[in-house]
């Protein structure tokens, strides 16, 4: 039974207690999290050292759980910074919609493996891809297929609109659910079950009532993750009351969606009484703050959420609205933009935000018992942090000194499944460099072939 140790570094659990050792341990056995305690130099330590196959030293560095990111679109790697400062209509339509098009199987793959790398390296080992550009069926494989050369752990929530929207990216009931199916056939619990498959209609303003009840029924009869965007702008909100006479989150519950297994992405345009729903229907809301002020959607009502007890797990959102994927940047993000709005200092200490990240994640996904925090018997999801930096160091606390002070670049070790994917700030199982090299020669043709007809594509700088 292969065994790896991890000493010597300050280690925060996130368990009931939320302890923190300084120094800590952890050992691992496989996959699992074997023991978890307290350092002491010592002959029993020293034998704990001599006794494991792999033995990382963690001085100088903070321990803790993967983060998981509950919300990205991993296609728009590609599609990052082409223009910024445009409201959410006209960048779907100028920017995203023509660019996903233009996108080839090859260009799906390529765009997943930097978004896994981006993830992995900024401290997620858990992420929920909304996939929803099904122009072709090997772009969805090409991003599963990203997840398992990466080794980090995902979920794929199957995306899809049967109505409006852009037309070439709509699909009929059947198609939908039939490719549903196929999906769960070939990858649901593939890698020793790093690979999951989710339901994800993509929104309520591309979707028939007719379909969001077969998507629960659906959801409902497979156990699966219902994953949709809910009440990013007012203008949705306008939309639903316009067509059903209802707000967002009333016809997510009308049409049997509403339950512990769903996961509401943004949530932002949510009244008093939806909140009300989202506690009663213990349904969880998944916060992507970068991409909320980026596109000037709003801010969602989060300590009030937590307040009411609703489980509230983070996200980055895509590349294309963030415009990057770092973790770590997202947790500094959660507390600052809540503080300002509210004009409340005292909102989502740094304890807070890491719950948020790790415990609340882990909840939302349904894993709870597995993933999250570090304990005896869980799995050995496990970021290693890099505290020794000018722009961290000196600590006085560092739930404060992770939440405020570090970034994506200071993470040096990643273990997801037991297994090392990313050491010394090096993803371990692919070439960076060569992914990269190829992507951007990708990126410079599907410029060249979009620039013909949509003048944002043309802009270099």
């Amino acid at each position: 039974m292969s065994t790896t140790l991890i000493y010597n570094g300050v280690v925060l659990t996130m368990d009931a207690d939320r302890q923190v050792y300084h120094p800590g341990y952890i050992r691992i056995e496989q996959e699992r999290i074997a023991e978890v305690g307290p350092w002491h130099s010592g002959a029993e330590n020293q034998a704990m050292i001599d006794k494991a196959d792999r033995v990382i030293d963690a001085k100088g560095m903070a321990v803790m759980p993967g983060l998981i990111n509950g919300h990205t679109h991993l296609f728009q790697t590609f599609l990052r910074g082409v223009s910024d400062d445009m409201k959410l209509s006209d960048w779907l339509r100028q920017i995203i919609w023509p660019g996903s098009l233009a996108m080839e199987a090859e260009d799906f793959y390529l765009a997943a493996l930097i978004g896994c790398i981006e993830n992995l390296k900024s401290g997620a080992t858990y992420i929920m891809d909304h996939h929803y550009v099904h122009t072709d069926t090997a772009n969805t494989d090409g991003v599963l297929k990203a997840m398992m050369a990466t080794g980090i752990r995902g979920q794929l929530a199957r995306g899809g609109v049967d109505l409006s929207y852009e037309p070439r990216l709509r699909e009929t009931e059947e198609e939908i659910f039939s490719r549903t199916e196929a999906l769960l056939d070939s990858w649901q619990g593939e890698a020793s079950g790093r690979i999951e498959i989710g339901m994800g209609p993509l929104n309520l303003y591309g979707c028939s009532w007719g379909f969001l009840e077969k998507a629960a029924q659906f959801s409902q009869d497979r156990k699966l993750i219902t994953h949709i965007h809910v009440a990013e702008t007012s203008d949705q909100i306008d939309n639903t009351l316009g067509r059903f006479g209802l707000r967002n989150l009333e016809v997510v519950e009308a049409v049997g969606l509403l339950g512990p297994r769903t996961q509401v992405v943004h949530g932002i345009w949510l009244d008093d009484s939806e909140l009300e729903l989202l506690a009663k229907n213990q349904a969880s809301v998944i916060h992507c703050p970068v991409s909320n002020m980026y596109l000037a959607s709003g801010v969602a009502r989060v300590p009030e959420m937590r307040r009411m007890g609703i489980n509230v797990a983070l996200g980055t959102d895509g590349p294309g609205s963030n415009n990057c994927q770092d973790n770590l940047e997202v947790l500094k993000f959660t507390a600052c933009l809540h503080k300002v709005n509210q004009l409340d200092s005292t909102l989502l200490p740094p304890m807070e935000v890491l719950e948020m990240a790790t415990l609340g994640g882990a909840k939302a996904m349904g894993r709870e018992t597995e993933l999250g925090s570090i304990e005896q018997g869980k799995l050995a999801d496990i970021v290693i942090i890099d505290m020794q930096k000018a722009h961290i160091a000196p600590i006085h606390r560092y739930s404060s000194a992770l939440v405020y002070n570090a970034n994506g670049n200071d993470v040096h070790t990643v273990l997801v499944h037991g297994r090392v994917v990313v050491e010394k700030g090096r993803c371990t199982l692919i070439d960076e460099e060569e992914i990269i090299r190829r992507a951007q020669a990708r990126v410079d043709a599907m410029r060249e072939r979009l620039s013909q007809h949509y003048p944002v594509f043309r802009i270099r700088d």
